[in-house]
């Protein structure tokens, strides 16, 4: 099988076919990090190369599950495409604050497997004209943050991964979705109402509820003793933190641990509290990204096939 030549530089835009989406195409925003582990270890079989001596799976899922949210997913069709990448000290602010933070995810080496196709994904996003961005000082939910900031209305926006964090960053309009591709197909889009339904808060409120909640996979531990429900419960009615020293609802039960914990509740809530200020070499460019060919041709060109 021939291979075409791979260039390593980023493809210039090309104007795509103009979309009805109201302030010009979605711009979709990609978590790579979370894209590329979950499609590593939640792809269906693993693939390899023809000659069966190379592991392709972290990459070719990398790009099946980026093709689709591209011609699938993203309402309106033809999104300008940006892929965020954590840096390697991205995380570093906030384990200052809390030096527990993601400090038990494992560091086998099956566990890092997905980090041995990033050369690839990076040759392939590159090859393709896909513009992607990795600040060694930043996280990718926070490069992501700031891009949501920049990005004015009516431009619909919409947030590709399963990090629940993001959903802060969900608008009460709709503009602003994340896209789950771990739920179910209909229900991958997540909006306002889709949040409200299932944690019982809203958007604005998610900093608030995980800081008296907690954030597991991010090992922030949150209020002793307060869980989902409860969270939900003292913020019900649009309360903030700040409103429940005054609320009465800090006066019995677990509630008072809240009291007890309000300061450490506020740390808490600074570290998940999302950064939309950062000073970025990459802005959207407002023109739709290219079309990505299937999985295999972009293998095939990259000369992994």
């Amino acid at each position: 099988m021939s291979a075409v030549p791979v260039s390593l530089q980023p493809a210039l835009p090309i104007p795509m076919p103009a979309t009805n989406m109201p302030g010009g195409p979605p711009l979709l925003l990609v978590d790579g990090h979370h894209l590329l582990y979950g499609g590593t270890f939640g792809f269906p079989a693993a693939v390899y190369s023809a000659d069966r001596t190379r592991l392709l799976t972290g990459t070719f899922a990398f790009f099946a599950l980026l093709r689709v949210a591209i011609n699938k997913e993203v309402p309106g069709g033809s999104p300008e495409v940006i892929v965020a990448f954590d840096g390697e000290n991205g995380g570093a602010s906030r384990k200052e604050e809390h030096p527990g933070y993601k400090a038990s995810r494992p560091t086998d080496e099956a566990s890092l497997l997905p980090l041995t196709f990033l050369p690839d994904v990076y040759r392939g996003l590159d090859a393709h004209g896909i513009a992607r961005v990795e600040l060694d000082h930043a996280e990718a939910d926070d490069v992501i943050a700031t891009l949501v900031h920049a990005t004015p209305a009516p431009r619909q926006v919409i947030i590709m991964s399963g990090d629940r964090d993001y959903y802060q960053l969900i608008t009460t309009d709709g503009r602003v979705r994340v896209l789950n591709p771990r739920f179910r197909d209909g229900q991958r889009l997540v909006d306002e109402a889709a949040v409200l339904e299932r944690h019982g808060v809203t958007p604005a409120q998610w900093a608030d509820f995980r800081a008296l909640m907690g954030d597991p996979a991010d090992e922030i531990p949150g209020v002793h003793g307060i869980g989902a429900k409860t969270a939900a419960t003292l913020l019900a009615g649009g309360l903030t933190l700040e409103d429940l020293r005054d609320s009465g609802r800090l006066e019995s039960g677990r509630a008072r641990r809240v009291a007890e914990q309000f300061e450490t509740a506020l740390k808490w809530r600074d570290m998940i509290r999302l950064t939309v200020d950062m000073d970025l070499p990459i802005a959207p460019t407002g023109m739709a990204s290219d079309p990505l060919p299937t999985p295999r041709e972009v293998l095939e060109r990259l000369e992994l096939w």
